[in-house]
């Protein structure tokens, strides 16, 4: 693998702290110059953007220039869905104009699943500890300018490792759960490959709910922000449910409201855009 380097200039829709800190990803932080630096599939890159022109430069399994187009979903015309979204009603818009450098990243699949897995109860700083001491222990070495970064950790990879292993990382009572669904993927009880073809979501996420440690919110997480990309899922947790009672549904008692009336007004009001829609509200209800 060899340092490689390309300039971007002018892209719609990237801004970096938007995109890395919208809670879709554990594995890119900021540096000093503020610029990110990540670690993806067998990539290490780091991503600088001044004015309109975004550096990244790094060590790529392969082209580069193809490897950025597909992660960050560069062929997608973000503009366009905003556009669309924005003309909904006023919340649409306000949270657009906030989050407007959001870009939804295509994730390896695995590591998705595991990640959001962990995710569960949790906190960003501790998801992005456990990750990192999940990959220095069971994934490949990568060195970049004088620094050691690791893969995410392979089925293959975790074969072998126990439950006892998964705990002394920080897992929590999610150590079972990584143990199950690692056992599960490696003898194809539920076979990525086939998922990855499948273009029936409801199909797709049903095999995803089997998984240990998958719920309805992981999954819907898993199929948005992984190379699924289903668009048209609405991961809902406190910040969303939140903010779709404030401004859509608008109960006194926030608890008493249910994940079918939130699902019903997104399907209703997003369509085949609820995934970008939520986004959108998630990002800003939680930052501002």
């Amino acid at each position: 693998m060899k340092k490689q380097k390309i300039v971007l200039q002018n892209i719609d829709s990237f801004e970096l702290k938007d995109i890395f800190e919208c809670g879709q990803c554990f594995r890119w932080n900021l540096q000093e110059d503020g610029s990110y630096t990540g670690v993806f599939g067998k990539n290490v890159l780091n991503i600088k953007k001044e004015n309109d022109k975004i550096t990244i430069e790094g060590i790529c399994q392969n082209d580069i220039q193809k490897t950025v187009e597909e992660y960050f979903d560069l062929n997608r015309d973000y503009k366009k869905i905003k556009q669309k979204l924005a003309q909904i009603d006023e919340n649409m818009k306000t949270s657009i104009q906030y989050g407007e450098g959001i870009r939804l990243l295509n994730q390896d699949l695995w590591e998705t699943i595991v990640s959001f897995i962990i995710s569960a109860n949790n906190n960003i700083p501790r998801i992005k500890g456990i990750i990192e001491r999940l990959s220095k222990k069971y994934g490949d070495k990568i060195t970049w300018e004088g620094k050691d970064y690791y893969t995410f950790p392979t089925p293959e990879q975790l074969k072998e490792v126990t439950i006892q292993e998964y705990r002394n990382l920080g897992l929590g009572f999610r150590d079972k759960r990584i143990y199950e669904t690692t056992q599960m993927v490696l003898t194809k009880q539920v076979d990525l490959e086939e998922i990855k073809q499948n273009p029936n979501t409801f199909e797709v996420r049903e095999q995803l709910l089997s998984l240990s440690g998958i719920g309805p919110k992981v999954a819907d997480c898993i199929l948005l922000f992984s190379t699924l990309k289903r668009l048209e899922v609405f991961p809902i947790d406190v910040w969303v449910r939140r903010v779709m009672n404030d401004l859509y549904i608008k109960q006194q008692d926030e608890a008493k409201v249910s994940k079918k009336q939130i699902e019903k007004i997104a399907t209703e009001k997003f369509g085949d855009l609820a995934g970008m829609a939520q986004q959108y509200l998630f990002y800003w209800r939680r930052e501002k």
